[in-house]
C-alpha cells in the first residue's frame, strides 16, 4: 500500500467515529441558556432554510413544466422541452442532496418525487423517438419536422442519362351518363 491509501483509511476511520451532531458542536454543559439557544437556532437554520429554498425552486420548475407554452412535437421545440425536463430532474437531484445533508425527511421525499417526475416526463418524450415505445401524433418517431407538402406537384426533369420523351397528355373528357339498364327479376318480399 502507498502512503495515500494508509492516510485515506485513517480519514475513513475518523469519519466513521464522528456523529452527525459533531458537525455543529453542542454548547458546554455549564453554558448559559443564551448560548444553548444560539446553538439550537443555528442547527435549525442550517437544517431547513437552504434546503427548503432549493426544494421550492425545483418544485416550481416541476410544476411549471406542465404549462410549457411552445410546441414540443419536433425540431427545436422538442430539444428545448427535453432540456427543460432534464433541468427538472437535475433540480430534484440538487434539492435531494441538500435535503439529505440537512436531514429533512419530508422534503427529501418530495425531492426524490421531483427526480422521478423528470424521469417520467423524459421517458414519455424520448422512448417513442428512439423506437422503444409506440409513437403517437404528439410524439413522432423522429426529432426533425417533416417538410410541408407543396400544393403543386413537382415535375420530374429529365437528366443527361434519361432521354426526354414526349408523353401524351390527358385530354379532358366530357362525362356522359351511363345508359339505364332494365331491371330483371322481381323484388323479394
Amino acid at each position: 500500500m502507498s502512503d495515500w491509501d494508509a492516510e485515506l483509511k485513517k480519514i475513513d476511520r475518523q469519519l466513521e467515529s464522528m456523529s452527525d451532531s459533531a458537525l455543529i458542536p453542542a454548547p458546554p454543559k455549564g453554558a448559559a441558556p443564551a448560548a444553548k439557544a444560539q446553538v439550537a437556532a443555528e442547527r435549525a437554520a442550517t437544517r431547513t432554510w437552504g434546503a427548503f429554498l432549493r426544494l421550492a425552486l425545483a418544485t416550481a420548475l416541476g410544476v411549471g413544466i406542465l404549462f410549457w407554452p411552445y410546441s414540443h412535437r419536433c425540431g427545436f421545440g422538442a430539444a428545448a422541452y427535453v432540456a427543460a425536463i432534464a433541468t427538472v430532474a437535475a433540480g430534484g437531484l440538487w434539492s435531494s442532496v441538500w435535503t439529505w445533508r440537512h436531514r429533512t425527511a419530508r422534503a427529501h421525499v418530495l425531492s426524490l418525487l421531483l427526480v422521478v417526475w423528470g424521469v417520467v416526463l423524459g421517458a414519455i418524450e424520448l422512448l417513442p423517438r428512439v423506437g422503444y415505445a409506440k409513437p403517437d401524433p404528439l410524439r413522432p418517431t423522429g426529432w426533425t419536422c417533416a417538410a410541408p407538402a407543396s400544393a403543386t406537384p413537382a415535375t420530374v426533369q429529365p437528366t443527361a442519362t434519361q432521354p426526354a420523351t414526349s408523353q401524351p397528355t390527358a385530354q379532358p373528357t366530357t362525362a356522359q351518363p351511363a345508359p339505364a339498364q332494365p331491371a330483371t327479376g322481381t323484388a323479394a318480399h
